[in-house]
């Protein structure tokens, strides 16, 4: 009991303690690709990564060799790093984190593994307009949170405050990845609910190039902002899909518009129609009771 107090307290006082981390190498043997290095952060806060060969493939069904991905809300690369490897060198992984304590965590597994990967980190936010903005994380070191002022739900648990740069990114991506755009294949966003106001400020490049979409229903979303998500998405001729893991596509579930309001939290993924073949797939293989 003693030690489990001690914890608490220590929990406690990281919270509310600003320290910067750094972090450790890890490496993992993987086969097929051999060994990869991965910056663990070493926030206390912060969950062990792993970096496995299901995940891996996850993304080689979603994307070929080659291809460009979009990770927003790329917090230390722990999602980025698996895109990355799974489409290559030849392929791109723009990853945005605008948390500057994360983002150099995120710098770093960028400079790694590049004879098989191809990083390119951006500290920046995907807001509507360019400039700066106010983001309220969990504890006084930064290690979880977003544009929290964004959502309905103001009282969010998030009390400390972070500056950080905003970019509307379809312009940004226009005009310095304009070469890259025709070969988007996925977007993933994890905004911590801001994911339906970041789907806005992309839409012309969502309905030319129709990539996959992965996003969240955030836990904290009202009933009118989980419609408004599922709305946004389906309006842009997409079909979405409960996401249990980043490993697996058997039993998936389709989700309607009713089921938005069924589960707290989870992990969406969308596919456009025009995808035939994923599309066709995943619709076989899905079935339609609730999420």
């Amino acid at each position: 009991m003693l030690k489990y107090i001690q914890g608490k307290i220590r929990k406690w006082q990281n919270k509310r303690r600003f320290n910067e981390y750094g972090y450790e190498i890890r490496q993992f043997d993987i086969p097929e690709f051999g060994q990869v290095e991965y910056a663990q952060w070493l926030h206390p806060l912060e969950g062990t990564k792993q970096i496995q060969l299901s995940n891996i493939q996850f993304y080689q069904k979603l994307v070929p060799a080659g291809g460009l991905i979009l990770d927003i809300g790329a917090h230390t690369g722990d999602t980025t790093v698996p895109m990355a490897l799974a489409t290559g060198k030849n392929g791109t992984v723009l990853a945005f984190e605008p948390n500057p304590y994360v983002f150099k965590i995120l710098q770093q597994n960028a400079q790694r593994n590049t004879q098989q990967t191809n990083i390119i980190p951006y500290c920046l936010a995907a807001t509507q307009e360019d400039g700066t903005f106010t983001f309220h994380y969990s504890d006084a070191s930064f290690c979880n949170g977003g544009f929290l002022s964004q959502i309905n739900k103001k009282n969010h648990g998030h009390a400390y405050s972070l500056e950080i740069t905003g970019k509307n990114l379809q312009r940004f991506l226009e005009k310095n990845h304009g070469d890259l755009l025709p070969n988007l294949k996925l977007i993933k966003i994890d905004a911590e609910g801001y994911d339906k106001e970041i789907l806005k400020t992309l839409l012309e490049i969502i309905h030319q190039y129709h990539p996959h979409l992965m996003i969240e229903c955030y836990k904290n979303l009202n009933e009118a902002e989980r419609f408004e998500l599922f709305d946004i998405v389906s309006e842009l001729g997409y079909t979405l899909f409960l996401l249990n893991n980043f490993e697996v596509f058997e039993h998936l579930i389709q989700i309607e518009r009713k089921d938005m309001l069924v589960r707290k939290h989870f992990e969406i993924l969308a596919v456009h129609t025009s995808q035939k073949h994923l599309f066709q797939k995943l619709n076989s293989q899905s079935h339609s009771k609730s999420v």
